[in-house]
């Protein structure tokens, strides 16, 4: 599966977190592709895989870390970078993110002034 270098598919079921995440990474070059459930996230990877996907963990029907479990259980999809998204930071969510297949683990608000560079870390191998 071909994946472009520097795309992401953002899926997170709130319209103004999508359009900020979307804002902060097109400003730095990035291809971004929006989705606001785990079926709109299938169907974008499925039509043109992305390098990362920012997964948030409360979802609509399918929930992030189940997304994200059926992703890296897939061959075809297995290599994504998927980093959780998440405004759920208790004690033992960031595990169940690790455990259930994220590649890493931010939380939101997110800090707009370090998050593309967080993001740029995940592309480079460094999370």
């Amino acid at each position: 599966m071909l994946m472009p270098a520097r795309t992401v598919l953002v899926v997170d079921d709130n319209p103004a977190n999508l359009k900020l995440v979307a804002f902060l990474l097109s400003a730095r070059g990035y291809e971004v592709r929006t989705a606001g459930s785990a079926e709109e996230a299938l169907a974008a990877i499925a039509e043109r895989a992305p390098r990362l996907v920012l997964m948030d963990v409360q979802l609509p029907g399918t929930d992030g870390l189940t997304l994200t479990r059926r992703l890296k259980a897939d061959p075809a999809t297995a290599s994504l970078i998927i980093v959780a998204l998440t405004a759920y930071a208790m004690r033992g969510d960031e595990q169940k993110a690790l455990a259930a297949g994220c590649d890493g683990y931010l939380t939101k608000p997110i800090d707009t002034r370090t998050f593309p560079d967080r993001i740029a870390a995940y592309f480079e191998g460094a999370p």
